[in-house]
Order: C-alpha cells, then structure tokens, then sequence
C-alpha cells in the first residue's frame, strides 16, 4: 500500500513539474517562412517561445503565393514572410481572409547589376529586370520613378508599365519570378532584387545595391495569420518575441543594417 502510495505521488510531482515548464500544455504553432532572413529570425525566437509552453515549427517555402494558401486553408498557424500591400492584394486576387498581426522588419528593395556600378552608365535600350508579381511592381516601379529612371503618371493605386509616361532612355522590361532574378544578372543590365532573395544569393544589399529603398519605406513585413485567429494566446506570444527588443537587436547585429527592424 505504501509503494502504491508513493508511485502517484510521484506521478503527480512529476504531472506538475511538467505543467510548470509548460511540457504538459505545450501548444505546436506552424509558420511558414521565407528561407532569409524569417526563418532565421523565427528560429531565433525559437527558445523564448519553447519557455512559454509554445513549440514551433518553422517551415520554409521559396515563392511568395503557397505561404498564404497555407494559412488559409489551415496547414499552418501563421506565416511571417510578406507586406501589407502584398497581403492585401493576394486577398483581393484569390478571395483569401489573410490578416497582419505585428509588423517585424523592412527589407529595403534594391537594383544590382555585374555589369555597371552607377545607374548614370545605363546606356540607352538597357534591359531592367524585376518581379511579375503583380502588386509587387508598384514598388519597383515607384522606386526607378525616385530614381528617375522612369516617369510615372500621377493616377494613385497601383502601378503597371501602362503607367510610364517618360521612359529617357528607353529601357526595356524583363518581368520573371522574384526568387530567379539574383541568377540572371550576367543576362540583363540591372535587375530589381527583394533582399531576401539577394541575402541568399550571397550579395550585401548595403555595398553591393546600386540604389535602394530607404529605411522609411512603408514595406514592412509582417507576422499573418488568418482572420480570426490574431488573438489566440500562441499568435500572441510570437508577436511579442518577434517585436521585442531582443529580437530587434538581433536583426541589427546580424544583418548590419542590411534588414532595418520595425519602429
């Protein structure tokens, strides 16, 4: 009677050590990322967030659409690799209900080229390479406008090359997959990469852009969730790791003002 005892005694030490750790309630959270620099930071936080009782699971993906579809449909808890803009109109394109629930960091857009080291050497008829994606090409082209590359009309909402109203030195368009534009610099003359893409790539947006985006730009990535689910208690205690100061000085010591942290 007393080992019979003592065995659930011990089992119920044993029952409230784990709550305490959060071992017994210990909830999986799923989110989806970009390879550089979200899972990087997600993987950071990783630890923080294992203290909380919340596992998570970082999945990586290479394009900018299956993240969200992830979401949506429920795979994934979350994902944390895209904007505002580009959130809101993937929502209008597909009929999703995807929603931002902290802003994490800003990846300055930039153009990079082998083959010239200011845009003053774009020589007439130059090729310019950047996104198809639709709603991404609004930044490009609102970046080369700033740049004076181009001239934009002055209709608000997005933009398109129907757009253009001066075009000086003629350049020509090349639109392809966001993820496939740091392979083809030896085939164009300057090439609009997300610095993602150029962090994977190997390059150092800061020394190796020919211009680029400021740090006000209003791209800010974002952790996103499905509507409904911004307030459910795991979500939370990823949104503040990820906007914590911790997390903040870690992306500036990393990335060395390559990835600029959110105010």
């Amino acid at each position: 009677m007393k080992k019979k005892l003592g065995l659930i005694a011990l089992g119920i030490a044993l029952v409230a050590s784990l709550s305490a750790c959060g071992g017994g309630n210990e909830k999986t959270l799923k989110v989806g990322a970009s390879q550089v620099p979200h899972a990087e930071i997600l993987n950071h936080v990783k630890p923080q967030l294992k203290k909380e009782g919340v596992n998570l699971e970082v999945k990586v993906f290479q394009d900018y659409v299956l993240p969200n579809k992830a979401v949506e449909e429920g795979e994934l808890d979350a994902n944390f690799f895209q904007h505002v803009p580009w959130m809101k109109a993937t929502n209008k394109e597909r009929g999703w209900h995807i929603t931002d629930v902290t802003p994490v960091h800003i990846e300055p857009l930039g153009a990079y080229s082998d083959k010239i080291k200011n845009k003053s050497e774009l020589k007439t008829g130059a090729t310019v390479a950047f996104t198809n994606a639709t709603s991404e090409q609004t930044r490009v082209l609102l970046l080369l406008d700033k740049e004076g590359l181009i001239k934009l009309d002055n209709r608000k909402g997005d933009k398109t090359l129907k757009n253009i109203v001066s075009n000086p030195k003629k350049l020509k368009f090349k639109l392809m997959e966001a993820a496939t534009l740091p392979r083809v610099l030896d085939q164009v003359d300057l090439a609009v990469i997300n610095t993602n893409y150029a962090l994977q790539a190997k390059m150092d947006p800061k020394k190796d852009a020919i211009f680029r985006e400021g740090p006000d730009s209003p791209y800010v990535n974002v952790l996103a969730v499905k509507e409904g689910n911004e307030n459910k208690a795991a979500i939370k205690k990823l949104a503040k790791a990820l906007h914590s100061k911790e997390t903040r000085k870690f992306i500036e010591k990393k990335y060395k003002g390559n990835i600029v942290p959110a105010k």
